[in-house]
């Protein structure tokens, strides 16, 4: 191993995601430290490595901040389908330790989600805002982190709370479009990688800002680089943004 390469603990290892960032590790020079399934103790994996990226399950969250906090080492959190309380834990953890969460990890989404709220600063609240995004069929939460992440940064934008201006139950008779509102869609099937849209649709024109990621090897990178970047960093939260330097 170089002076550079630095030794990775992978939680929810045994899954897709696990079995990308394994590729994606080695492929930088770094080295996968056997890494623990979403339930198992991951005290003995934190002790032996320089980070710890967290794909496994949202129950496990409190137990592999403990871990990192242990050890003294950064953390990186791509878990999606986290409630306020787990925000509760990730903001105590950051006292501690350098932690990264986020609902994407694809640098081209980071990106996105910067456009997202550049648009919705500048386009002002004239124009409404749809979210659309379709995941493969075995997707178990909606709408999908990126979604919200992409919505938050449009109501930051508008300096509201996303989950006072989300709508994503309209069915029936739904009457006007809610003034402020922004709208998410969902949609589930196949195989899926993900795909998602930001419409913004104001009076006779419309933009769209979209993404689609064709593998899932591209959240696999993305985390691999934020994870290099967060080691070394003072404790606190930290951002993909940062990572890309918005």
């Amino acid at each position: 191993m170089t002076d550079s390469a630095k030794r990775f603990g992978v939680i929810g290892y045994k899954g897709r995601m696990g079995r990308a960032l394994a590729a994606v590790i080695a492929e930088a020079g770094h080295t996968m430290q056997i890494g623990v399934d979403a339930g198992g103790n991951p005290v003995p994996l934190a002790t032996q490595c320089d980070v710890l990226v967290d794909f496994s399950a949202p129950e496990a969250l409190q137990e592999n901040l403990d871990a990192a906090k242990t050890a003294r080492i950064p953390i990186l959190v791509g878990t999606t389908g986290l409630q306020q309380d787990h925000c509760v834990m990730l903001a105590e953890a950051a006292d501690t330790i350098p932690v990264l969460q986020t609902g994407n990890t694809s640098l081209g989404v980071t990106l996105l989600a910067h456009l997202v709220r550049e648009a919705s600063a500048k386009l002002g609240q004239g124009w409404d805002i749809e979210i659309l995004e379709m995941h493969h069929r075995a997707k178990v939460d909606a709408p999908s982190g990126t979604a919200k992440l992409l919505g938050e940064a449009a109501a930051e934008a508008r300096g509201v709370s996303v989950s006072d201006a989300m709508d994503s139950g309209r069915h029936g008779q739904t009457g006007a479009r809610r003034e402020g509102a922004i709208g998410f869609a969902t949609l589930r099937g196949g195989t899926v990688a993900g795909e998602h849209s930001v419409i913004f649709a104001g009076n006779e024109e419309r933009i769209t800002l979209s993404h689609t990621a064709e593998d899932r090897m591209i959240f696999a990178r993305g985390a691999v680089r934020g994870a290099e970047w967060l080691i070394g960093k003072t404790p606190g939260r930290y951002t993909m943004a940062q990572v890309l330097g918005l």
